[in-house]
């Protein structure tokens, strides 16, 4: 019973301590149990850097630089051109949401052309964005399963996964699910639908079986065919996966 007396009393302290003084003034910084990030080795805008001879920490951008997923327009709308898109959601459309209404969208939208080029510029993406959690094959045994397992990785072979629309897919990739968190901020919709395409063609090479002659012709001239050059979006001249991942 003694004990018990003693753990209360040192529980009642504690808390006191932590929870007791919240919201008081303090003549000097108060004891932080949790700093909850308060004190971060930063420069803030507008401050003095060390760095670049004591004027302002944010530099300008280099010469030539554009918002991440802008397209030059090629010309004025009065010539004629096309307005230039910005690469991201600007509309409700099957394009840019991947779903009519309440319901995910089956198959690709009619300005998605799917060709060796746009497969190449998903598997760049894909490689960047989505092969350290769901691996290369897109088995979910990349390398964070290593570390965290708990909840395993969505396997993007199986089944329930193979079912599911090109529209599901693209939401997904869009908004996030569970552990995933979205990537409307980081990957443009174009490349979004890239990586539907590139994620449909892995579901399909996994049970497409090599007995099949046409499989097997198929694969071999895979494997000795040079590899295919991806272009960015709204980019119309073709650079290399190793140069565009650069970028």
């Amino acid at each position: 019973m003694r004990w018990f007396f003693l753990i209360a009393f040192i529980v009642s302290v504690t808390l006191f301590v932590g929870i007791g003084p919240r919201r008081e003034k303090f003549s000097s910084p108060p004891f932080e149990i949790f700093p909850d990030m308060d004190h971060q080795y930063k420069v803030r805008y507008q401050k003095q850097s060390p760095l670049v001879d004591g004027k302002a920490a944010q530099r300008k951008p280099v010469p030539g630089t554009v918002p991440m997923g802008f397209v030059v327009p090629e010309g004025t709308a009065a010539e004629g051109k096309a307005v230039a898109e910005f690469g991201w959601a600007h509309s409700d459309d099957y394009f840019n949401t991947g779903t009519f209404g309440d319901y995910y969208g089956e198959g690709f939208p009619e300005a998605v052309t799917v060709d060796e080029v746009l497969l190449a510029r998903g598997k760049q993406r894909f490689h960047i964005n989505c092969m350290p959690c769901h691996g290369e094959a897109g088995n979910g045994q990349g390398v964070v399963s290593k570390y965290w397992a708990i909840p395993p990785t969505a396997n993007l072979l199986d089944p329930r996964v193979v079912s599911m629309p090109e529209g599901q897919i693209f939401w997904t990739i869009t908004h996030g699910k569970g552990l995933m968190g979205p990537y409307n901020g980081t990957i443009t919709v174009k490349d979004r639908w890239a990586i539907v395409a590139y994620v449909k063609a892995l579901q399909f090479a996994s049970s497409a079986p090599l007995s099949n002659p046409e499989v097997k012709t198929l694969f071999d001239q895979a494997q000795a065919a040079p590899p295919v050059t991806a272009a960015p979006a709204g980019d119309e001249e073709a650079k290399p996966a190793e140069e565009a991942a650069k970028q």
